[in-house]
């Protein structure tokens, strides 16, 4: 099957009605028989979790607590990648004898121990010469800021230059847990090199070889131990005023829209691109409502500080989500969408927040560029067709009144919840409708569906094989075009599981 959704039918406008048609009792009870069916099956203690999760009630918001954080820091080329891959179990960051050739992905999902946890590889770029210093300690210190403990990296076999000095006196200043890795020790004569980085004064450093895997399972160990549980910088904040960053890239108007919607001059607006400082979190009143806006321009801007400013602006960007419930993502309409924009929509969807897309600058737009303007978005943006969209003026304040309405939707979306019966009944009428392709001779059947989580609304399938990626997109489709979802991304997992042996 090819690679499209096109095998699928479009809106079947009667699924709504059939749905609407099911008694809730009806739809509960046969839930709870799928339910009762699992037991025929092997399931993980994780599952149990999921299953006790499940609930009748639309108003019950459940959410996943936010993993510890953990940033792994270090000057260019001592093998911060290497060792990003080793715990991660896979080979994802990028690895060359190149200095700083770390580019977009800073956030891996890591495991040890049965414990989940996020990693943070600040490999980044490497960074102007003249500036090593600087650059290193301030790509340190925005890793830190992001994160519950660190992971300080030393190339064993070169021991402590002025750089690594510089990252020492930043990391004592925090009040962070940091761990002293002591790279590229390979064999125990190489355990010397590593004793003698005691004088960094960071404490014991631990001997590893992230090439080899030397060592790195004793490290986990002692991460596991400074680690909490739930994340203190990404945890999840219940009531006050929902949360809002305002992302997009340099000069497209960010500071402008916190401006207007505070009635004041509360950021620094310039038209030099990457202006603002830092993270500004303002509590604001629209439409009689109270917001907490989180500005981030991404760059922090530094004296020979060029080559590392997408860097920063992914790592400042994850920040912002990690704070934030929905993401406005400004779009400046007087130029060509951009693979920057489509690179912050992306950060958008994989950190799970609510989406709406502002269109900025639109006082400034011709009607050829209009006509551009449309075809981009019908061509690059169709994956996030569901995220609401505003066209304003951010400097003038034109039809800043809509974006309200946007983000509540958005929010509303994001905090859905589906009960388990009327989840089932739909996912049973999508399989009559249009059962998986046959594959090997087997065709996978669901077993039962549940929805795991809201913000986001996150669905896990229990099936006998592996469902097609298009099959999900159909039941992702399919649950849009019933339930709305409007501004929120949405996960559709599967769990596979094979039959108890008797």
């Amino acid at each position: 099957m090819a690679d499209n959704d096109d095998d699928f039918p479009e809106y079947d406008s009667g699924l709504a009605a059939r749905l609407d048609a099911i008694d809730d009792e009806a739809a509960a009870q046969r839930a709870r028989t799928l339910r009762a069916g699992l037991s025929d099956y092997d399931l993980e203690d994780e599952d149990f979790e999921v299953l006790d999760a499940a609930t009748e009630d639309p108003d019950a918001i459940v959410y996943f607590p936010a993993l510890p954080v953990l940033a792994i820091v270090g000057r260019p080329n001592v093998g911060k990648s290497a060792l990003v891959n080793r715990i991660i179990g896979r080979r994802e960051a990028v690895v060359e004898d190149t200095p700083g050739v770390t580019r977009d992905r800073v956030n891996y999902k890591a495991e040890w121990n049965d414990r989940k946890f996020t990693l943070v590889d600040t490999g980044g770029w490497e960074p102007d010469a003249k500036g090593i210093n600087a650059s290193v300690a301030a790509q340190a210190e925005v890793a830190i800021d992001l994160a519950d403990a660190v992971l300080f990296v030393v190339d064993a076999t070169v021991g402590a230059t002025s750089t690594d000095e510089h990252v020492v006196r930043m990391l004592r200043s925090t009040k962070k847990p940091v761990i002293l890795v002591a790279n590229k020790v390979d064999d125990v004569r190489q355990e010397a090199d590593a004793a003698v980085l005691w004088s960094l004064g960071l404490g014991e450093p631990w001997p590893v070889s992230a090439l080899h895997g030397r060592g790195v399972a004793d490290l986990l160990d002692k991460v596991l131990e400074i680690l909490p549980e739930v994340s203190a910088v990404a945890k999840e904040e219940v009531g006050g005023p929902r949360r809002v960053a305002i992302l997009g890239r340099p000069n497209v108007g960010k500071s402008s829209l916190l401006n207007k919607t505070a009635g004041e001059e509360r950021v620094v607006v310039n038209d030099l691109a990457g202006t603002t400082r830092d993270p500004v979190d303002e509590q604001v009143e629209i439409a009689g409502k109270f917001w907490r806006f989180v500005d981030t321009a991404g760059i922090r801007r530094r004296v020979h500080l060029s080559q590392g400013a997408d860097f920063y602006a992914s790592l400042r960007t994850s920040a912002a989500l990690e704070k934030a419930e929905v993401a406005v993502v400004m779009i400046d309409v007087t130029e060509p969408v951009s693979v920057q924009d489509l690179k912050i929509i992306d950060l958008v969807l994989e950190s799970g927040r609510a989406l709406v897309l502002a269109f900025n600058k639109w006082d400034l737009l011709d009607d050829e560029r209009r006509r551009y303007l449309e075809r981009e978005i019908e061509q690059d943006l169709s994956h996030v067709s569901w995220a609401p969209r505003v066209n304003i003026s951010a400097k003038t304040g034109r039809h800043m009144e809509k974006l309200v309405p946007a983000l509540e939707l958005a929010l509303q979306s994001w905090d859905t919840r589906i009960p388990t019966g009327k989840f089932n009944a739909l996912v049973a009428e999508l399989a009559a409708e249009h059962p998986h392709p046959v594959r090997s001779g087997k065709q996978p059947r669901i077993l039962f569906g549940t929805q795991a989580a809201s913000r986001p609304p996150t669905f896990v399938l229990f099936t006998t094989g592996f469902l097609d990626p298009q099959y999900r997109r159909f039941i992702t489709r399919r649950l849009r075009e019933i339930f709305g979802f409007e501004g929120s991304p949405i996960n559709v997992n599967m769990r596979v599981r094979e039959k108890r042996k008797r």
